[in-house]
């Protein structure tokens, strides 16, 4: 815990410091962040959301101590010592439960918040925004503070009563998780008295359920907006000079940065200015799993010309059935899908990213990269669906093997924020 608020200190007095926290429950992006962190030396935030994870199972069917477990082993198969990984647990709240009364739903988010801190996560975004089933909308920033710290005071329980050591992280994210289907014409930064009176009704909650001074400097970042946004087919990009005055007040707020969600597809210049700006930790998500598709369609891509087609993995084919047949991942976020079917696959929202984890489409992946590993794929081939890794090779920084190649695509998204962050100098 102590490496983070180091990272936080020294971006508050100005350095170009920060961290980034990798949204996602898949093996390869896993494996591509953990690679990175590997060859940089450094810390590696991992976050899975209420959604991924929860003591029901969640869409990825894994409970925390199951994902913790799940990423420590692939830890140790990449050669990073788990001492380096720091467990996130982000929008820990009523987000699965919002058809349920606001009483229902908060007992199940005590439970999610004991099952998270017994697991082993230490950085936990408190995000009660969310309306119940009986709240009248929209809900007040005191309901949603005073409900953050009845659950800040179970996380506060359970880590006193197994030693572990806790930061906070609150305020609402202001983007959609995943991104929105069509961008504001006017994308503008969280003002800062909102953040101003975020911060006092929540400090003044905490105080309310005999949280102490000493659990309120646990807060060690609140979620702003800082500009940056994208939908299906565009990007928001940040604009330091709209952000200023944000930027700025941080020295208002003693001991805390900013958390950015949604900063995916970012340029690096606009990644490095918001770490520059105090937006200490960028989330990332959907920009990595992007990467994946755009990794594994190039193999299979690749495949169709090497394998005979008895023997595909028929990977991209299958991704259009699973997902005509499963629509309830995608059906709301893509309502021109009829007009532009390019959006099922194509989209900056990636809502495939969410049936990765079937076994049908797991088998694809795993049959494509066995396919690939048994023959030397000639570099003329790399050049023409995975230019980039092209050049890796050719430059002989990786191998042309099939996995590597496709770790190699995700990486080069990371190596931005690993850039941005500071962490490739450390």
């Amino acid at each position: 815990m102590q490496h983070l608020q180091d990272i936080f200190a020294a971006n508050r007095r100005g350095e170009p410091r920060g961290i980034y926290s990798v949204c996602s429950a898949h093996s390869l992006v896993l494996k591509a962040a953990m690679q990175q962190a590997k060859a940089d030396n450094s810390l590696l935030l991992v976050e899975s959301t209420a959604n991924q994870v929860n003591q029901f199972g969640g869409y990825t069917g894994m409970q925390p101590a199951d994902f913790i477990d799940f990423v420590c082993t692939l830890a140790q198969q990449v050669g990073l010592d788990k001492q380096r990984l720091i467990f996130g647990g982000d929008h820990l709240g009523p987000v699965c439960w919002t058809d349920l009364p606001a009483e229902q739903a908060m007992l199940r988010c005590e439970s999610l918040i004991r099952s998270y801190v017994q697991a082993g996560f230490c950085k936990i975004h408190l995000d009660t925004s969310m309306p119940c089933a009986d709240d009248a909308e929209p809900l007040t920033d005191d309901i949603i503070a005073g409900r953050a710290a009845r659950l800040c005071a179970i996380a506060e329980q359970e880590s006193a009563r197994l030693n572990r050591q806790l930061c906070y992280v609150i305020g609402t994210e202001v983007p959609a998780p995943g991104g929105v289907n069509e961008l504001e014409d006017h994308l503008t930064p969280t003002p800062v008295a909102n953040v101003l009176y975020t911060l006092q009704a929540h400090q003044q909650a905490f105080a309310a359920v005999g949280l102490d001074d000493n659990t309120w400097n646990k807060v060690v970042a609140v979620v702003v907006q800082p500009g940056v946004e994208f939908d299906n087919s565009k990007v928001h990009e940040f604009a330091p000079a709209l952000a200023a005055e944000l930027s700025g007040a941080i020295h208002q707020v003693p001991n805390l940065v900013y958390e950015a969600h949604s900063t995916d597809y970012q340029s690096p210049q606009a990644l490095a200015a918001l770490v520059k700006g105090h937006f200490a930790i960028l989330k990332v998500g959907p920009a990595l799993t992007f990467a994946l598709r755009e990794g594994v369609f190039a193999l299979s891509h690749i495949e169709d010309v090497l394998i005979e087609q008895s023997k595909r993995s028929g990977l991209r084919e299958l991704c259009a059935e699973v997902m005509q047949q499963q629509p309830k991942y995608w059906q709301k976020f893509y309502p021109d899908a009829q007009s532009q079917p390019w959006l099922a696959f194509f989209s900056y929202s990636d809502r495939i990213r969410y049936y990765w984890n079937q076994p049908a489409l797991q088998a694809a992946v795993d049959k494509l990269l066995a396919n690939l590993s048994e023959l030397v794929i000639p570099l003329p081939l790399v050049s023409q669906y995975m230019p980039m890794q092209y050049q890796a090779v050719r430059g002989k920084t990786i191998s042309s093997d099939a996995e590597a190649l496709l770790l190699n695509k995700i990486t080069d998204v990371l190596a931005d924020y690993a850039q941005a962050c500071g962490l490739t100098e450390h």
